[in-house]
């Protein structure tokens, strides 16, 4: 009598054979195909930058204060289109690790200026090289023409133009 695979390898090989669900409705909805695309570059951003232990949305304050030197946690929300209380966490994260500093503004004392720190521009520096390889991975399916098509479009859709 052969023996069962084990449980797991039953459960891969079934999953495998198994044929894809009809999308339905679906795959006429903009949302659904934005969603999918958005969850396929989220798994391979994840998988490109485990080795810095970076997040879409840490990258995202680093680039930004990279460009706007001094810039306030509400200066970033406001940019990212996200509440003050997750760009505290944000940003509290990422002084944790050493990689952003907050100074007082010589012009406002209220207000807290964001910079990077030496380790910061470091770690952003490996970041672009690696981010710079995950987003080619996709520009790769497009035509110079087709791009710069999708942009637009996409920016359309966020800035309603």
């Amino acid at each position: 009598m052969a023996a069962k695979p084990p449980q797991d390898d039953f459960d891969t090989e079934e999953a495998s054979a198994t044929p894809p669900l009809d999308v339905g409705r679906l795959g006429d909805l903009l949302g659904f195909h934005l969603r999918m695309a958005h969850v396929a570059i989220y798994r391979d951003f994840a998988e490109t930058m485990e080795e810095l232990a970076l997040t879409q949305k840490q990258l995202a304050v680093m680039e930004l204060i990279s460009a706007n030197p001094g810039a306030s946690q509400i200066d970033l929300a406001n940019t990212l289109g996200t509440d003050r209380a997750t760009m505290m966490a944000l940003v509290n994260r990422l002084a944790a690790r050493d990689l952003v500093e907050r100074r007082p503004s010589a012009a406002d004392r209220r207000r807290q200026e964001l910079h990077l720190t030496t380790a910061g521009r470091a770690m952003l520096a490996r970041a672009r090289k690696l981010i710079d390889r995950h987003e080619q991975h996709f520009i790769d399916l497009f035509s110079g023409d087709e791009m710069a098509a999708l942009l637009t479009a996409l920016k359309r859709i966020y800035k309603g133009n």
